[in-house]
């Protein structure tokens, strides 16, 4: 997921680590990576690059999931985004 904006410094300053090391985890085992941008994500799963949680997790419900909440319901969509880019060879 590529982030665009934080609302604080803590959670910028945190999303800045888990970025290095998800980078260099990948460069070191020769993973191949992206950043999806979330609206991208939100797009694909409702139709609208704006979706409100409630819509992402009904999405994700609607495919037959029941994940615990919204954090849940949008790494589901991206695993269903990321299959569907995978198969076009994105």
């Amino acid at each position: 997921m590529a982030v665009r904006r934080h609302v604080g410094v803590d959670a910028a300053h945190a999303y800045g680590g888990f970025m290095g090391q998800l980078t260099a985890w990948c460069e070191h085992h020769q993973i191949p990576y992206q950043g999806i941008p979330v609206g991208t994500i939100k797009k694909h799963a409702t139709g609208k690059g704006n979706a409100s949680k409630d819509e992402m997790v009904a999405s994700v419900r609607a495919r037959g999931h029941s994940p615990a909440d919204d954090n849940e319901a949008d790494a589901i969509a991206l695993v269903y985004l990321a299959r569907e880019m995978a198969e076009k060879g994105v």
